[in-house]
C-alpha cells in the first residue's frame, strides 16, 4: 500500500518522508511515465510543508532518476531507462530491446553508396574515395526514438546488404550470413556530448541535452574492419552496463 501521510513526530526528515510518498505513488502507478506530478505549491498545501522541504524531496527523486524537471512546464515522472550491455557483447539492437521487454523498430533515414572520406577510409583500411555503404537508422523502443546510428561498410565486401530489408532484419545477422563479413569482435569508445539541432529533432529531446556517443569498429575473423559506426543514444532513456573482471 502506498505511503500517504507525513508524520511530523517521526525523526525521519520531512523531505525524505515526502520523497518516499511520491516514490510509493509512482511505484503503485498513481503516476505513470510522462505524467506531471502536483506542483510545488500543491504539494506544500497538501502536506503542509515548506517550499524548501518540497523542493528537497523532489530533488532527491530527480537525482535518483525517478523524476525529471522540464523548465517552464513542471516535474514529470521519468521514463524507464533501457539497460544496455552491448559494451560487453556483440548483440543486435533488436535483441537488446526485446530482452528489456520492449518492442524494437527501425526507420531507415539513408541507404546509399558514397565515396569514403579520409576518416572513414582510414578506419575501414580503404583508400580515400573508395565506395562505402552508408546506412543511417533511427531506432525505437515501444515507438519512442532511442538512438541514431550511422554505419559505413566497405562496398566491395558488403554490396549484398543493399538488397536486404534493414527495417526488418538485423544488420549483424545479415553480415554474419557470410564468413568474410561476420563481425567477431568490436572496438568501441564512448563519450558524452550535447544533443545538436539534428539530434534534438530526431530523438525528440531538447537541444543541448546529454547524448551517449559511441564509435565502433567491427572486425571479421581475419582482423579486417567490416563496420564503422557512430551511435548517438538519448541520455535520458539509456544506461550502460560494463562488467569488469580481474585477470
Amino acid at each position: 500500500m502506498a505511503i500517504t501521510m507525513i508524520d511530523k513526530d517521526n525523526p525521519v526528515p520531512l523531505y525524505h518522508q515526502l520523497s518516499m510518498i511520491l516514490l510509493s505513488q509512482i511505484k503503485e502507478q498513481k503516476y505513470h511515465p510522462g505524467d506531471m506530478i502536483p506542483t510545488e505549491n500543491e504539494l506544500q498545501s497538501l502536506y503542509q510543508l515548506s517550499r524548501t522541504t518540497v523542493r528537497q524531496a523532489i530533488s532527491v527523486l530527480v537525482q535518483d532518476g525517478w523524476l525529471t524537471r522540464v523548465k517552464g512546464k513542471g516535474t514529470f515522472v521519468a521514463r524507464h531507462k533501457i539497460r544496455q550491455d552491448f559494451a560487453n557483447r556483440i548483440e543486435s539492437y533488436n535483441d537488446q530491446i526485446l530482452r528489456e521487454g520492449m518492442l524494437p523498430s527501425t526507420k531507415i533515414l539513408e541507404l546509399k553508396v558514397i565515396p569514403a572520406s579520409g576518416d572513414i577510409a582510414e578506419k575501414l583500411k580503404l583508400h580515400a574515395g573508395a565506395a562505402v555503404i552508408h546506412i543511417e537508422r533511427l531506432r525505437f523502443a515501444d515507438s519512442d526514438p532511442v538512438v541514431i546510428v550511422d554505419t559505413y561498410l566497405p562496398f566491395d565486401k558488403c554490396s549484398y546488404v543493399m538488397d536486404r530489408n534493414l527495417e526488418e532484419e538485423s544488420l549483424y545477422s545479415i553480415l554474419n550470413s557470410d564468413s568474410k563479413t561476420a563481425v567477431v569482435y568490436i572496438r568501441r569508445t564512448i563519450e558524452a556530448i550535447p544533443a545538436d539541432e539534428y539530434d534534438s529533432k530526431k530523438l525528440e529531446l531538447q537541444e543541448g541535452a546529454p547524448v551517449h556517443y559511441f564509435k565502433s569498429i567491427g572486425f571479421n575473423s581475419n582482423n579486417e574492419p567490416i563496420e564503422y559506426s557512430f551511435a548517438r543514444y538519448r541520455g535520458d532513456r539509456n544506461s550502460f552496463e560494463v562488467v569488469v573482471v580481474s585477470k
